[in-house]
């Protein structure tokens, strides 16, 4: 794998017709992400509260491979920024928010690599998730998927 794949920051954007506050209190709610991620099963935070410095973990799937992942939340700012760091991989997914022109919001899904990926999960994905490219295409997949869900959800709730 290049330098550059492993570096790759991937990211997905899409506009909702609700507040920041709404789409919020989606993006933040954990245990509900298995609702719109393709790829989560299930989420359990640690005491319940989702703040900075919590900690949860996951169940994922891709096709008949399951995986568990433990995550800390390392941004927090309410209606603009919620980020957290997969321990095993060392990646950071996060959702920013922003108001839009037309009173909605901008969602934006990204996974950052400011520390690379950890060469554990570089040999995993290779060997037991169709290799890099694939994996990136299948997770740029479902943040889109992720996004439309979240968008149903917040307007059908407005």
């Amino acid at each position: 794998m290049s330098d550059t794949q492993q570096h790759e920051a991937l990211e997905a954007s899409i506009e909702i017709d609700a507040t920041p506050a709404q789409v919020w209190a989606l993006v933040s709610d954990v245990p509900r992400m298995a609702s719109w991620s393709p790829q989560v099963v299930r989420s359990t935070v640690k005491g319940g509260v989702v703040e900075k410095g919590a900690t949860f973990r996951n169940i994922n799937r891709q096709g008949p491979l399951f995986w568990p992942t433990a995550a800390k939340v390392v941004r927090f700012e309410p209606h603009r920024d919620f980020a957290f760091r997969v321990r095993e991989n060392r990646t950071i997914w996060s959702f920013e928010l922003a108001d839009n022109a037309t009173g909605g919001t901008t969602l934006t899904q990204r996974r950052e690599v400011p520390d690379g990926i950890s060469k554990l999960s570089v040999v995993l994905t290779k060997v037991a998730l169709g290799g890099v490219d694939d994996f990136h295409r299948t997770l740029r997949v479902g943040m889109q998927q992720t996004l439309e869900r979240i968008k149903v959800e917040a307007e059908s709730t407005r």
